[in-house]
């Protein structure tokens, strides 16, 4: 256990990142506040000349080393159990913070002991003045468990013209920028290490949302996200664990009566989006990847169901419309026009 008194820990999980590393953790070293907080790498492994790269130029992080590449969610799972801090920033690799990004959020935590995680504004890295699509102003998600952004819905991201700029309570917080308390983290059993990578932070939310507790977006604070840079949209295991993790957060924190009503609706909502990647990309690989989404769901059905019962459940609201009508149908494309 690694403990250094201070009140956060900014966490950057790695995985023969050298590159990204050189181009985005000088700005994590000069714009952190270092009396509330330290960094920290955990590698998950690497084969390339990363945590030498950082011993050199960067001394004073302290490195953790998986001995495998355990994923996001295992490991962050791994490398927070020897970390001792009251608050995580799990912080993405490729993600470029800015000034006094870091005292917003933590005012925020310390406003309210019931908000256990929060976020901030994303922003994309390589058109500054748009929003990014891993979180945007915060997440939400539809009664059919699709999730969408303030700033982002499905493929359409809206510029920040600041009319994201309040606080706000929300469903889900980004994980290329995540605060959470590491108590509720630690508790509530941190990631699912099923999930690998890909919405195991919803899954959290989801969760702790169960629980009683408060996720925000403070657009005070502001971080450029590069996206995309272990699985591109353009790669099939990218969709299969988007579809995939998501049938499976549904099946662990939904109410019972809600799965039997929802799971017939996703599938055929499903089959057409699978069918919609097989005439946009011109490609079975990523209408095959759903499929095997469904077929992997179905036999770990067992696996997963059992997980409902490690967690107290009450019934949540979620965002009263369904996204796919919305946005296909009746082509609304903006968070502020649902």
């Amino acid at each position: 256990m690694i403990e250094d008194n201070k009140r956060i820990a900014i966490v950057i999980l790695n995985y023969n990142g050298l590159n990204l590393l050189k181009k985005f953790l000088p700005s994590v070293v000069n714009f952190s506040d270092y009396k509330i907080s330290s960094i920290y790498l955990v590698d998950n492994c690497s084969k390339d000349d990363s945590i030498r790269y950082v011993k050199n130029k960067f001394p004073k992080i302290n490195i953790i080393e998986n001995d495998n590449n355990l994923g996001y969610s295992e490991g962050y799972n791994q490398g927070l159990k020897q970390i001792k801090s009251d608050y995580y920033i799990l912080l993405n690799s490729d993600v470029e913070v800015t000034k006094d990004w870091l005292s917003p959020l933590f005012n925020l935590m310390e406003s309210d002991n019931k908000i256990a995680a929060c976020q901030p504004k994303v922003l994309s890295y390589n058109n500054k003045k748009m929003f990014e699509y891993a979180g945007a102003s915060g997440g939400f998600l539809d009664k059919l468990g699709y999730p969408f952004c303030r700033g982002r819905i499905f493929e359409t991201i809206e510029k920040d013209d600041g009319q994201y700029d309040n606080k706000t309570q929300v469903f889900w917080a980004s994980g290329c920028c995540f605060m959470i308390r590491s108590d509720v983290f630690h508790k509530y059993g941190g990631f699912d290490k099923y999930f690998f990578a890909h919405m195991e932070e919803i899954d959290l939310c989801w969760r702790i949302n169960n629980l009683g507790f408060k996720i925000y977006c403070e657009p005070k604070s502001v971080v450029y996200h590069m996206g995309s840079q272990t699985l591109n949209e353009k790669n099939p295991k990218k969709t299969y664990l988007n579809f995939r993790n998501n049938l499976i957060m549904i099946l662990k924190n939904d109410s019972i009566l809600n799965v039997l009503w929802k799971l017939p609706i996703r599938i055929l909502l499903d089959l057409l989006a699978s069918i919609k990647f097989f005439i946009d990309k011109k490609s079975l690989s990523h209408t095959s990847s759903i499929l095997k989404a469904y077929i992997n769901f179905c036999i770990t059905f067992p696996l997963h169901f059992v997980k409902r019962y490690k967690h107290n459940k009450k019934s949540i609201g979620l965002y009263n419309t369904i996204i796919p009508i919305r946005y296909y149908v009746l082509k609304v494309k903006k968070y502020c026009d649902l």
